[in-house]
């Protein structure tokens, strides 16, 4: 027994021994970005490295911020003397603001597993969440590789000609034979046309209603930010075909404005606007906004509207200000549909419960619809969107509505 006990206290002191000899045996370096893009999965990554000259069994605890309530993110491994290893994990955020990623947690386990040592790098480091700055990026490499496609960007022949006048060039077969420019053909001796293209330099403004109706959250993110994502994408679309332009936020009151401009800080201005957006979901002020825009935009522009209509009555009551807008401006609301009443409508009822549920969904649904005609009775156009389609279909009616020249 004496023997036994006496060989467990060598052990034991061989284990601390060559756990304890250095003083930094293990070497961690978190990879992280400076922003995260809310509502896209974000990768982060930890570089481990051994530095004790055996094999050794770790376990990487890493503290990531409150708001993605993760307790159990753990990596098992074991590493062998001189090896390194990259751990890899995602985080989706889902509001806009401040993030803190606390420490990396290491535990070295001995040769013969008799004690653990803990290894804590502190890396604290605060990472702003942006506006989905992730999809605006990829929107941008499939464009430039013409795969907008793949994204579900559609593409919609132009409804006309362009009006816009760009270039003099010589004729090839398949121009239009109105194109024809007889001074330069005279000039060159040889057959020359026109070319145009669309118009460009139009105003193009997101209106974002930052009010009450927009606190309704699905997937964990709120209407808002849906609203914000699509703004960014909107804008970018916008601007890459030449247009201007601007955005402003409300609820109770005008809470920002960004003038419409086409520069190539305007971009960066939208994003930058956009993250610092906050709201106590009050009632918006329609009257408010109409002033505004009648006093700050002078030129006939499109106004992508985003805000949530849940009843008919509920639009009617802001009605009389969307149409005021529409006789100066070509006004586009966007709005949401409650993706998560499919399952509802879709279902058989078994009791009494059941079937007050689906009356109240279909009630709901059949609103939506009435409220979309109502609108374009009045010479309003519409987008009724799911929350995850709404960047897509807000795109793909831009580019609807410049190709039939209505912008």
């Amino acid at each position: 027994m004496i023997i036994i006990m006496g060989v467990f206290i060598i052990l034991l002191l061989l284990d601390i021994i060559s756990v304890f000899a250095l003083k930094n045996g293990i070497q961690v370096v978190r990879h992280c970005p400076n922003r995260l893009s809310n509502g896209d999965q974000n990768p982060i990554s930890i570089f481990v490295k051994n530095l004790y000259s055996y094999r050794v069994n770790i376990k990487i605890v890493e503290e990531v911020p409150f708001q993605f309530q993760k307790r159990d993110l753990i990596f098992d491994s074991s590493l062998k003397s001189g090896e390194e290893k990259m751990y890899h994990y995602n985080v989706r955020p889902v509001k806009r603001g401040i993030y803190s990623f606390g420490a990396v947690n290491v535990f070295v386990g001995s040769q013969f597993g008799l004690i653990t040592k803990r290894y804590v790098f502190n890396q604290n480091k605060q990472i702003t969440v942006y506006p989905s700055f992730i999809e605006l990026r990829k929107y941008e490499l499939l464009a430039a590789s013409n795969r907008l496609k793949d994204y579900g960007i559609k593409k919609i022949r132009r409804i006309g000609n362009a009006t816009e006048f760009d270039h003099i060039e010589q004729y090839v077969l398949g121009d239009d034979p109105r194109t024809i420019n007889y001074k330069a053909t005279a000039h060159a001796n040889k057959l020359m046309v026109n070319k145009f293209e669309d118009e460009k330099s139009q105003q193009v403004y997101c209106i974002i209603d930052k009010g009450r109706t927009m606190k309704m959250p699905f997937n964990g993110m709120t209407l808002l930010d849906y609203a914000i994502n699509s703004t960014l994408m909107v804008s970018s679309t916008a601007l890459n075909r030449g247009d201007k332009v601007g955005i402003i936020t409300f609820s109770r009151n005008i809470d920002n404005i960004v003038s419409a401009e086409k520069n190539r800080k305007q971009r960066n201005k939208i994003l930058e606007a956009l993250y610092t957006q906050k709201t106590d979901f009050k009632e918006s002020d329609y009257e408010i906004l109409y002033i505004t825009i009648r006093r700050k935009i002078t030129q006939r522009s499109l106004i992508v509207f985003y805000t949530n209509f849940d009843t008919v009555s509920g639009m009617k009551r802001q009605l009389k200000y969307l149409r005021l807008l529409a006789k100066d401006h070509l006004v586009l609301v966007a709005f949401f549909i409650n993706s998560e009443f499919n399952s509802i409508l879709e279902s058989q009822p078994t009791d009494i419960e059941n079937m007050f549920r689906k009356g109240i969904a279909e009630s709901l649904s059949n609103d939506k619809l009435l409220i979309v005609r109502e609108l374009k009775r009045n010479g309003i156009h519409t987008i009724l969107s799911k929350p995850e389609n709404l960047t897509i279909d807000s795109i793909n009616k831009y580019l609807e509505l410049k190709a039939r020249g209505l912008i």
